[in-house]
């Protein structure tokens, strides 16, 4: 008789042609082994991170972004805390391009009257804008509103766009086109003699606020900013192609060189190190603002529960590792998980069993999205049922989310090894349906602030986040002790959404580069 040892509950369960446990009394004698770690796991702690967090960014021009003081000290705050809670903490060091503000942009309308707009509300620079102060006429370029349906209007994609353009003038272009990159329409713009150019979002459900815009380096020769559908709707005075009788000043100061910048990464003493979970978040902010939950919420939480980890001298089957990732919101997403996975060798890639991602836990109108492992290596899809196994075991609805590659887990996943994790939702729309079962505001972002210099401390759900955390706390705890290559459980269907009521898996965010 042929036996299999399940390391579920810190027992062996023997299962033969003799035995049989059926799978749903697993995973509750698993629930009941995480009660006293997710209950030590307190929302308090999270938010003392996240004011630590919250200060540094004060410290430091309201922002934490890779390569610059306030993500320095970022990372020295997360690896002073792991150290101190007894990790063996190392630097994780590479260089990128860094592409921001040097002084803050300035846009307003001159005449026929004056109408001045926020930076980081508003409006934002493009990264590898150019720098440049410029007043001159706006030109509105080949524009559509309201917008069709994404993947929505080829504004400036072509250079016939641009037909009757007058040289020297401010193009204002919308968002949008197929295989449209932001480069293209800017390059368009120069071709035709402008002197600056705005770029506004398109105006469609999941397309209205201020996004984050990058036009890829190198770095252009006149200025351009993005701003939101709003504003770009009133700039263009009712026009949507040609003058719009409106003269703006326009304003950017840009630097685009190499900068050094480090993952922080922090691993438990015990544990096998052949079979490494790997718990990450990304540690910086955007360029707009302090990134309280883009992703100080993550940060802090998987902070709390590696301090909780040690505070309760837990003993690890597998080491963990929790790695704080740097330059995750760098125009090329994900720069600092792509340099830690590129590093490895095969024999290291091999010793990690999953990889658990954790970006955005506290958007102030959640929904508890857990990736669903759709397309993703085998054993994702058990990752994803041990989050919905729990969410219904707390009487809470949970949606998927595809893995879409918009996050550090991307090149984990890409390098076969099993990925998973859950968010609160960032810049998309809730749905009414989601608003039934979830609670919240339908037709409203899950988070309002994505991307923008209000995520700050007040920008978080504490229910969200409280209810997120205990989740990574179960998961983490389990896969602590699980023999996960061996038996991971359950790895469902293909196709399955691990999801009630059906609901298709929602992507991710747009990309910063169309």
């Amino acid at each position: 008789m042929q036996t299999r040892v399940l390391w579920g509950s810190g027992l062996a369960l023997l299962i033969g042609c003799a035995i049989s446990v059926p799978l749903s009394a697993v995973l509750a004698d698993e629930r009941a082994n995480t009660v006293g770690f997710r209950r030590a796991v307190t929302l308090a702690g999270i938010r003392e991170h996240q004011l630590a967090l919250q200060w540094i960014a004060d410290a430091n021009g309201g922002k934490r972004i890779a390569g610059t003081p306030g993500y320095e000290a970022s990372a020295d705050y997360v690896a002073s805390r792991a150290a101190a809670a007894g990790y063996d903490v190392s630097d994780d060091h590479f260089e990128f391009e860094l592409s921001t503000d040097r002084t803050p942009p300035e846009f307003h309308v001159v005449s026929p009257s004056a109408v001045t707009f926020e930076a980081g509300l508003d409006y934002a620079t493009m990264r590898y804008s150019g720098s440049g102060d410029v007043t001159a006429p706006l030109y509105a370029v080949a524009l559509e509103v309201p917008s069709r349906p994404d993947p929505g209007p080829p504004s400036g994609c072509r250079p016939e766009d641009f037909a009757g353009f007058p040289a020297g003038a401010i193009a204002l272009i919308q968002r949008g086109g197929p295989g449209c990159l932001f480069r293209q329409k800017y390059q368009n713009a120069l071709a035709a003699g402008a002197a600056g150019v705005i770029i506004f979002n398109t105006g469609t459900p999941n397309r209205i606020h201020l996004s984050i815009g990058s036009l890829g380096a190198p770095q252009g020769p006149v200025p351009a900013i993005i701003t939101s559908f709003p504003v770009g709707d009133t700039l263009r005075n009712g026009v949507l192609n040609g003058p719009t009788g409106l003269t703006v000043r326009l304003k950017a100061d840009v630097f685009a060189e190499r900068r050094q910048t480090r993952n922080v990464i922090a691993e438990t003493l015990d544990g096998d190190p052949d079979h490494v979970i790997v718990v990450g978040a990304h540690l910086d902010s955007v360029e707009n603002g302090p990134g309280m939950n883009d992703n100080g919420s993550g940060s802090a939480v998987i902070l709390e529960i590696a301090e909780t980890f040690a505070a309760q001298r837990r003993e690890p089957r597998n080491k963990l590792r929790f790695i704080w990732f740097s330059a995750e919101e760098q125009g090329t997403i994900h720069l600092g998980a792509d340099h830690y996975v590129a590093g490895l060798s095969q024999q290291e890639k091999d010793q990690i069993e999953l990889m658990l991602n954790f970006d955005m836990l506290g958007s102030p109108n959640f929904v508890r999205f857990v990736h669903d492992g759709a397309g993703a290596p085998s054993g994702s899809r058990a990752i994803a049922k041990v989050f919905t196994d729990y969410f219904e075991s707390q009487g809470l609805a949970s949606a998927p989310a595809l893995l879409d590659g918009r996050s550090d887990y991307a090149p984990f996943q890409a390098n076969n090894m099993p990925v998973g994790g859950v968010h609160s939702g960032f810049g998309g729309l809730k749905t009414a349906d989601q608003a039934i079962r979830f609670g919240g505001v339908a037709g409203q972002q899950y988070d309002d602030c994505y991307h923008l210099k209000c995520d700050d401390f007040a920008n978080n759900s504490a229910t969200g986040l409280d209810q997120l955390s205990d989740a990574a706390a179960h998961a983490i705890l389990l896969f602590s002790k699980r023999n996960f290559r061996k038996d991971p459980l359950v790895d469902p269907p293909a196709g399955s959404t691990q999801q009630a009521g059906g609901a298709a898996p929602i992507l991710g965010g747009d990309s910063d580069l169309e």
